[in-house]
C-alpha cells in the first residue's frame, strides 16, 4: 500500500491524434510551464476515436523528441504495445531516450510503460500477428525479464532504475506481472476495486518472494468528478492520469486537476 506521504502527481496523456505535430510540439511546452508532473502518449498507429483515418503519429520517435524538448516532465507510453518490437529492442530503445532525457542532470525522465497490446487493426494493418489476449499476455510475461536483463547489460547503462508501469487488472496474469516487475500499476479500476487488487498484487509478491511494497497506484481521470479522485485518493492511489486530444486541445481541465494536486500535495 502506498505510504501517505507519497505526493499526487498528475499525468496527461496527450493523444497523437487528429493534431498537427507542429500542435503537439507547443502542447508539450505548454503542459510542462503549467506544472504537469507526467507526460504521456499511447503506442497505436491509427486513431483510437473520431476519424478513424484522421491524422496520427508514431508514439516512440515521439518521445525521442520530448526527451530533447522537455526539461523537468517525466514521460512515457501509456502504454507500449509489446507485440511491435523485440524484447530487447525495447529495452535499448528506454535505455536510449532515458539518456537523451538527462541532459544537464545526469538522471534520465523516461517511464517505461508496457502491455500486451489490444486494437486489432494496429496489428492487421502493420502486419503483426494478433493471436489472441492469452498469447498477447503470456508474451508480455516473457519480454519483461530479457527487457530488465537487456537493461543490465547496456554499454552505457540506463542512467536510473527505469521506472515500469504495467497497465491492466487480471488477477491470474497481469497482476502477478505488476507485483513482480512493476514500479507503477496503472488501471481504470473504482475506488471500491483498488484495496482488493492491492491485496491480490501482495499476494503475487509473497508467492514470488518480491518486494512490492513501494508500488505507485495510478488511476485514470476519464468521466471522474473531484469527489471519484478524492475517493481513489482514499484508497491509495497517488499518479492520476488525464487524456487530452485534437484537433482542438482544452487545457482548462488540466488546470482544474492540477489545483486540485496542490490541494492534496
Amino acid at each position: 500500500m502506498p505510504l501517505l506521504e507519497t505526493p499526487v502527481r498528475l499525468g496527461v496523456q496527450l493523444q497523437p491524434q487528429h493534431s498537427s505535430y507542429e500542435t503537439i510540439r507547443d502542447a508539450v511546452f505548454r503542459l510542462e510551464d503549467m506544472g504537469v508532473d507526467v507526460l504521456f502518449n499511447w503506442d497505436h498507429f491509427f486513431p483510437l476515436s473520431g476519424e478513424p483515418d484522421g491524422l496520427h503519429f508514431e508514439a516512440w520517435t515521439m518521445l525521442s523528441a520530448w526527451a530533447e524538448q522537455t526539461e523537468r516532465v517525466e514521460f512515457g507510453c501509456l502504454v507500449n504495445c509489446n507485440s511491435y518490437r523485440n524484447a530487447d529492442l525495447q529495452a535499448d530503445m528506454a535505455r536510449t531516450i532515458d539518456h537523451i532525457s538527462a541532459k544537464g542532470t545526469g538522471t534520465g525522465r523516461f517511464i517505461f510503460g508496457t502491455g500486451s497490446g489490444w486494437f486489432e487493426r494496429d496489428y492487421d494493418e502493420y502486419g503483426y500477428e494478433f493471436g489472441t489476449f492469452g498469447t498477447r499476455l503470456d508474451a508480455l510475461g516473457e519480454a519483461l525479464p530479457r527487457i530488465e536483463e537487456r537493461w543490465g547489460r547496456l554499454n552505457p547503462a540506463p542512467t536510473r532504475e527505469i521506472p515500469v508501469l504495467i497497465g491492466g487488472k487480471g488477477e491470474q496474469k497481469t497482476l502477478r506481472f505488476v507485483a513482480r516487475h512493476a514500479d507503477i500499476w496503472h488501471s481504470f479500476v473504482g475506488a471500491d476495486e483498488i484495496g482488493h487488487k492491492l491485496d491480490v498484487i501482495a499476494k503475487w509478491a509473497d508467492t514470488d518472494g518480491v518486494d512490492a511494497s513501494d508500488l505507485v497506484v495510478s488511476s485514470e481521470l476519464r468521466g471522474r468528478e473531484i469527489a471519484d479522485a478524492d475517493a481513489l485518493y482514499d484508497a491509495g492511489a497517488r499518479l492520476f492520469t488525464l487524456g487530452i486530444t485534437g484537433p482542438d486541445l482544452d487545457f482548462g481541465p488540466v488546470q482544474r486537476w492540477l489545483d486540485w494536486r496542490d490541494g492534496k500535495n
